[in-house]
């Protein structure tokens, strides 16, 4: 590969800018709904507004109608894809430089802007220094997670486009499609649900996160859009997204409201705080398995030519299961006397009767 096609250009740069500055505006303006995020620790709760999908679906019919007057290439993502991942990734680096600097220097003291500071400068550029930090009032971890799921999605739009184009579009390229957008538009229908995730309450921001969003995110999950061959999936697809979407949706309810009867009946609540029933009742982590099997689901269209189009599922799996431990950790030291309780309960990680 010719390195000099990393190297961003002037056209991918503004791609980019465009891109950023779209979503700052329309997450601004763009009605949707209000939400209030979990309470953090000095009673504060950060409001969300979840206009993701109207945000998403103006951004591709402006896309759409660009290309079809000749104003914008459907292309240029596709065509410039090294340079995008390149000038996204100076962008991380330069970011997460900036939320270091300010958080050091930062002496707030509320639970979203306090510094946390290990006094190690890998460690604290890596996690972060701050929970919530906001840039113009917008708050900007919610703000790249965002970015990066429309952004996984136009990438993937723009491979078809170029199928369409070069007569190559196949019926696994069009399965793949289906199966991907479907997975992306019900994170936007749902995205209220992201504001009681761990990435939102417990995550501070740092490289990490802003890579994983930004970058990670869009340009790795995509992978299998340049090696679909042949597939035959969708059921498979249905079953895994169920317990995926039905997990998170458990838990978000039970969070607004403890008492909501789980598959019909009382949840079952161990002191008073940690959900016993339901998905969470038959495992601790249900909610990645799904992830994990929609993630395989997405891969096994390729065939089992390549190891390349599993990169994806593979790297969820380690992701996966060190962000468990790491929660396993804290919720042991969070919730004390009642974990052992819960864990007798519930004694399966992620897996029933395998881990």
């Amino acid at each position: 590969m010719d390195p000099r096609l990393l190297i961003p250009s002037s056209q991918s740069v503004c791609v980019l800018v465009f891109y950023f500055v779209y979503l700052a505006v329309a997450g601004e303006i763009l009605p949707g709904k209000v939400i209030r995020g979990v309470v953090l620790s000095d009673g504060s709760q950060l409001r969300y507004r979840c206009n993701g999908l109207f945000a998403l679906s103006l951004l591709v019919a402006i896309l759409g109608i660009s290309a079809k007057l000749g104003v914008l290439s459907p292309l240029v993502v596709a065509d410039r894809g090294l340079e995008l991942l390149s000038a996204t990734f100076i962008f991380c680096v330069l970011v997460t430089l900036v939320l270091y600097i300010t958080g050091r220097s930062s002496s707030d003291k509320s639970s979203s802007l306090k510094p946390h500071v290990s006094g190690y400068l890998v460690h604290d550029w890596w996690f972060g220094i701050q929970l919530n930090p906001q840039f113009i009032g917008i708050d900007l971890k919610f703000f790249f997670v965002r970015a990066g799921m429309m952004g996984w999605l136009l990438i993937n739009l723009s491979i078809l486009a170029k199928c369409v184009q070069d007569g190559s579009l196949s019926q696994s390229m069009i399965l793949y499609q289906i199966f991907c957008a479907l997975y992306i538009l019900d994170y936007f229908v749902h995205e209220e649900y992201m504001t009681s995730t761990w990435d939102i309450i417990a995550e501070r921001l740092g490289f990490m996160l802003v890579f994983g969003d930004l970058l990670w995110i869009p340009f790795t999950f995509s992978i299998q859009a340049w090696m679909v061959a042949f597939a035959q999936q969708s059921r498979t697809n249905c079953s895994w997204y169920m317990v995926f979407r039905g997990a998170n949706k458990q838990k978000h309810i039970f969070k607004k409201n403890p008492k909501t009867p789980i598959w019909g009946k009382p949840p079952v609540v161990v002191g008073g705080k940690l959900l016993a029933s339901g998905y969470w009742g038959i495992a601790r982590h249900c909610n990645y398995l799904g992830d994990l099997m929609l993630a395989l689901s997405f891969s096994l269209p390729c065939g089992i030519s390549s190891p390349v189009p599993y990169f994806y599922p593979i790297y969820l799996l380690i992701l996966l299961i060190w962000r468990e431990r790491r929660d396993e950790e804290r919720c042991a030291e969070k919730y004390k006397e009642i974990w052992p309780k819960y864990l007798r309960l519930v004694p399966y990680r992620i897996l029933p009767y395998v881990y």
